[in-house]
């Protein structure tokens, strides 16, 4: 694949920041391996809850990424973005009004395959896929035919879940070793707040720029 040209660096740097900030939500994956570690007293729980985590969370990105890529053949473009704006919009008035009320729920015995169940069902519940389109609309489609959307696809779903797996596996650590899970009612941000706002204003820069 060659390298992006310089007015594609945003996209990248869009797709690697999101991934930061999914990794600081704890709904993403790190409150969950740390509640991990605790309860079965051990490091390593956490260490070894992370990648089936960032798995799961790379599965629910790739199922929008191919979606993004299977509609760009077919449906023009301007209409793919009004269609994903519009239903970001509606994702955020969703889980501003039942998110909480839908939470999955996976217990303290599940195994690997239960982590990346569990990261998948919440990525996808929250929408995270839905918020990288922006990036990915011309990305895919500066991309050319034959191979190039796939290949594009691919390294964007790469990058974003190496951020996201970096950034959650630090914050677990770190809440783990030193700052212990009260952190959050000592003054954690409000992702369940920002993840709306951020819902929403991915879906009115799609349909500004549509």
């Amino acid at each position: 694949m060659t390298s992006a040209a310089p007015g594609q660096a945003w996209e990248w740097l869009a797709i690697a920041a999101l991934g930061v900030f999914h990794g600081f939500n704890p709904a993403m994956g790190w409150l969950f391996a740390v509640a991990l570690g605790l309860h079965r007293r051990s490091r390593q729980a956490v260490l070894l809850a992370i990648p089936p985590m960032a798995l799961g969370h790379a599965l629910s990105i790739g199922l929008v990424a191919a979606l993004v890529l299977a509609t760009g053949l077919v449906v023009d473009s301007h209409l793919i973005r009004i269609f994903s704006g519009a239903l970001l919009i509606a994702w955020a008035v969703y889980q501003l009004r039942y998110g909480h009320r839908h939470r999955v729920r996976v217990g303290m015995t599940t195994g690997s395959a239960g982590l990346v169940a569990w990261s998948f069902l919440m990525a996808t519940a929250h929408g995270a896929g839905l918020m990288l389109i922006p990036a990915l609309l011309p990305l895919c489609g500066s991309a050319g035919r034959s191979s190039g959307p796939l290949l594009v696809s691919l390294a964007a779903v790469g990058v974003h879940t190496l951020a996201t797996l970096l950034v959650t596996g630090s914050i677990a650590l770190l809440v783990y070793d030193w700052l212990g899970v009260g952190v959050l009612r000592r003054g954690w941000i409000n992702f369940d707040r920002l993840w709306i706002i951020g819902l929403v204003g991915t879906g009115l820069l799609l349909i500004a720029t549509s």
